[in-house]
Order: C-alpha cells, then sequence, then structure tokens
C-alpha cells in the first residue's frame, strides 16, 4: 500500500530473530489520530492500530484495529510520511521497549510491557464481530483515579471591589461562555455550565484534543470570540452558541472563530488536582505549554488587583476575577475564595413575556418582560424548594434584526394566557405571556428599590443555566472581609 520511493519509511531488507521481544508504539497524526501498536514477532511487526491510545485503566478497553504485518526496521521509524501517500501524515515514537508473551494465538495475545511510559500486563483479543480490542489485565496504577465523567465549574461571589494583598491572584474576566474540557486518546469533549454536552458547537477545539494525545486531562475556561478591535463580544458568539448543525458551525467558524482561555487544570493522568491550592494548578497549567489557534492559557497577576481592574476598564474589558491563591476547587459551588468585580452591572434573567413593538418595531417584539427567582443561589440549588419568579422590568434595548427574529421563533410557541410572575408587580397591560424556559443576559446601569432594572440592555441568549437557577445577584458585602 505504500510507494517506498515516494516516502522515507523503511522498506523491510532487515529482518530480526524471531521472539527477540521488542515493542513500539507509533503517535500516527494522519487524517484520524490514532496510536501503532507494533510486537515484534518472526522477523516482522505484528500490527494494531489503537485510535484511543493504549488503556491505561483496566475498566476501559480500547479499539484495537488489526493491520498488515509491517517490516521490523520499521520499529524505530519517526517522521513525515507526504501527502497524497498511505497514512500521509506525522509519525512519532510515543514509546518503545522490549515486552515478554505469554500468549501468541490468532486470535489472543497476552503480552507484559517493559517501556518507559507502557509497562505492565495486557491482553489483545479478537471480539465475535471480528474487530480487536486492547484490555489492561494488571490493576491501575496505585493511587490512580478515574478521569471524571462530568464536573460543575467552580462560581465565583460578585464582589463591590478587588480585595487586597499578595495572597489573591487577579484574572480578567472574559466575556463568554463557560466550559469544561476533557481529553484523553486524543479526543476532546466540552460540556457547559450546566452541563450538556457542547462539543459540536465548537469544533475547533478537537484539534486541542489531538495536541494532548494520550493524556487525560480535565480544563476549565471560557469560550471567547473576539470583535475587530480585539475586544471579547458575547453578542458574536451569540451566533456560535445556539448552532447545531456541523455543517453550520464548520461555516462560521472561518467568519466567527472562537479562543477557549483556559485558567484551571482539574485532572492530569490519573490525578485530580482539585484539592491542590490555585496556585500549584495554575503553575501545572503553565507546564503544559497549551498554545494553539483556538487556545491560549491567559496570564494571571499577584498582587496587582487593583491596576488589572484599571486597565480593564480602560481597555473596555468585563471586569477581573480573584482567586485566593490557595483555594481548592469546589465543583458547583460559589466561594467567597473566588471573586468577581464586573465593570458594568450585568445579570442574567427569565424571559416571562414580550411587549409588541411601536413605530419601527410594529408587529414585532419591542421589549422582553423580565424577571429573576427570589431565593439564593445556594438555595437555587436545591431543587425541591418552591420558587417564585419575580417580574424585574422590560428590557428593550441591544437587539439586532437577527436576534429580534430569533426571539420571534423561539417565544411563539411559548405563549401562555397567564403570567408566570408572583406577586403585585407584573408587566405593562398589552404584554404577550410565555413559558419562561429562556435565559437572557442583560447590562443595566442599576437596581432601583423596587428591585428593577433601570437602563437595561439585551446582551443575549444563554442556554447553558437553567431558568431556575436564576437569581437576584448583588455584591456581597461579606465578600472583602
Amino acid at each position: 500500500m505504500r510507494d517506498f520511493e515516494a516516502t522515507p519509511e523503511p522498506a523491510g531488507e532487515e529482518l530480526a530473530a524471531a521472539g527477540s521481544g521488542r515493542f513500539v508504539v507509533q503517535e500516527h497524526h494522519a487524517r484520524s489520530l490514532h496510536w501503532d501498536l507494533r510486537l515484534e514477532r518472526d522477523g516482522v511487526l505484528v500490527s494494531w492500530a489503537v485510535p484511543k491510545g493504549i488503556p491505561s485503566d483496566p475498566k476501559r478497553n480500547h479499539l484495537a484495529v488489526h493491520v498488515e504485518d509491517h517490516p521490523f526496521d520499521y520499529i524505530d521509524f519517526a517522521g513525515e510520511i507526504p501527502e497524497g501517500n498511505y497514512g500521509a501524515g506525522t509519525v512519532k515514537i510515543w514509546d518503545a521497549g522490549t515486552y515478554e508473551a505469554q500468549k501468541f494465538e490468532p486470535d489472543e495475545v497476552i503480552v507484559i510491557f517493559d517501556g518507559e511510559r507502557l509497562k505492565g500486563k495486557y491482553a489483545l483479543f479478537q471480539t465475535k464481530g471480528k474487530n480487536w480490542m486492547i484490555h489492561r489485565m494488571d490493576p491501575p496504577e496505585p493511587g490512580r483515579e478515574p478521569m471524571p465523567e462530568r464536573i460543575a465549574p467552580m462560581m465565583a461571589t460578585l464582589a463591590p471591589d478587588v480585595p487586597d494583598g499578595d495572597d489573591w491572584a487577579y484574572e480578567v474576566k472574559w466575556d463568554g461562555v463557560r466550559a469544561i474540557l476533557y481529553t484523553g486518546g486524543g479526543r476532546a469533549r466540552l460540556t457547559s455550565r450546566n452541563l450538556r454536552d457542547v462539543t459540536s458547537r465548537y469544533l475547533e477545539l478537537r484539534e486541542l484534543g489531538r495536541t494532548l494525545g494520550t493524556r487525560e486531562v480535565v480544563l476549565d475556561g471560557e469560550i471567547v470570540t473576539f470583535d475587530e478591535s480585539g475586544k471579547p463580544s458575547f453578542g458574536q458568539l451569540q451566533r456560535r452558541m445556539h448552532v447545531a448543525s456541523e455543517s453550520t458551525v464548520r461555516r462560521l467558524m472561518k467568519t466567527i472563530p472562537i479562543v477557549y482561555m483556559i485558567f484551571d487544570l482539574l485532572y492530569l493522568d490519573g490525578r485530580s488536582l482539585m484539592r491542590l491550592p490555585y496556585e500549584e494548578r495554575r503553575r501545572m497549567l503553565d507546564e503544559l505549554e497549551l498554545s494553539g489557534p483556538h487556545w491560549r492559557v491567559p496570564s494571571y497577576h499577584v498582587g496587582q488587583g487593583r491596576a488589572l481592574l484599571e486597565a480593564s476598564r480602560e481597555q473596555g474589558l468585563e471586569g477581573v476575577i480573584a482567586k485566593r491563591l490557595d483555594s481548592i476547587y469546589e465543583p458547583g459551588r460559589r466561594s467567597r475564595a473566588w471573586l468577581k468585580v464586573k465593570n458594568r452591572p450585568r445579570q442574567e434573567v427569565v424571559i416571562g413575556g414580550w411587549l409588541p413593538g411601536e413605530k419601527g418595531r410594529s408587529g414585532r417584539i419591542g421589549s422582553l418582560a423580565v424577571g429573576y427567582y427570589d431565593i439564593t443561589a445556594d438555595e437555587a440549588a436545591r431543587k425541591d424548594r418552591p420558587q417564585h419568579l419575580v417580574y424585574a422590568g422590560n428590557v428593550g434595548t441591544g437587539f439586532t434584526e437577527e436576534t429580534l427574529e430569533r426571539l420571534a421563533e423561539l417565544l411563539e410557541p411559548l405563549r401562555r394566557d397567564e403570567s408566570p410572575f408572583e406577586g403585585k408587580r407584573q408587566p405593562p397591560k398589552g404584554t404577550v405571556f410565555v413559558e419562561p424556559r429562556l435565559v437572557a443576559d442583560v447590562e443595566f446601569g442599576e437596581w432601583t428599590r423596587t428591585r428593577t432594572l433601570r437602563a437595561s440592555s439585551f446582551k443575549g441568549l444563554r442556554d447553558d443555566k437553567d431558568p431556575q437557577d436564576v437569581v437576584l445577584e448583588l455584591p456581597d458585602p461579606k465578600a472583602l472581609g
């Protein structure tokens, strides 16, 4: 299948003695990333392509595609297979060493590996469907923890100002959507703040999985898009957030690319890092050297909170996040060990209706009637507590023509006769009420004494937060101690 005059791959003039017991695992960056496991046997390399890499957990078997035997001198090959040739792409040696065969039958192979990275007893076996699988027979390495499948992001408490002191780290607050990324075996998976799988919306990050290869990693960060001036644009990100079609996503990737701003490392190669101090997690994150076309690790600053906040205001950024250097990662919890300071107030709200427009907006949405649930964030986490939607005013600015059309499409099927808002405070007469299922992000000037929004502006819809979790968010006076 190969033209050895057109590729640097070895043609196989050298032969090895049968049973000498060498192996190699080659990381093959072809059209689809995979790992080639090759065992020396009777003068050739018996070979399997393993799409997700060699499993380190005995509870997880990986597919191993039995391919043609390769010449023995392929065991040292690393390099570039040119385009137009079978298997075109980069080949790296992931590990090499010796093995001891305990069984070598046509449908089952049991070996003990002794390499730098790959050690222990493994079985390769053919299934009833003629596929092969590879299974680790030894127990997990001592102290190894399985990679978590779902982690709810840790959240910051809204503070009136930045805290002082050298025991705090300060980061830019990015105006995007939170996402936890899980990667292993060259594949990346993304979940949103409410634990929904959003991998298909941000296909650019598949390459990050390929970059990390067989490493098992869980990252926390913010997905952001940038406008022509280089500032984060939540409005522009809206066009990426709600797209499900892969063909549409690929088209939008060309005009609205995303960047994953990585700010935490939660798990690494069999070890949860969430009980480690923030400072230690950030050091380990920096050591991964993650910098690519669609991901980066932004810097953080110790003891320079005031200067960073002022700089964020001058640059028109959303604000600053302050994190205690000794803070552990607490999944799903809003903690005072993490504080957020915004340059302009923002609030998530639930849409409970809309008021028809006038003049230029006649026949369309004029404003949205919005509200929040009258409980604390901690109480909202208790799903068994009764909740009451409180009217918080109308939002009538910040819409684009595209946004108005999308809102009309989403709200029309949600019409209802009765107001979803409870209490004496109600939207204006003529409001068209809807089921409270959509969450919006609004920017505003201030809260009135009756806790309604003043000078509010629509920023976008959020499907990464459940409506029942939307509560009034005010600066915590105890946040600064």
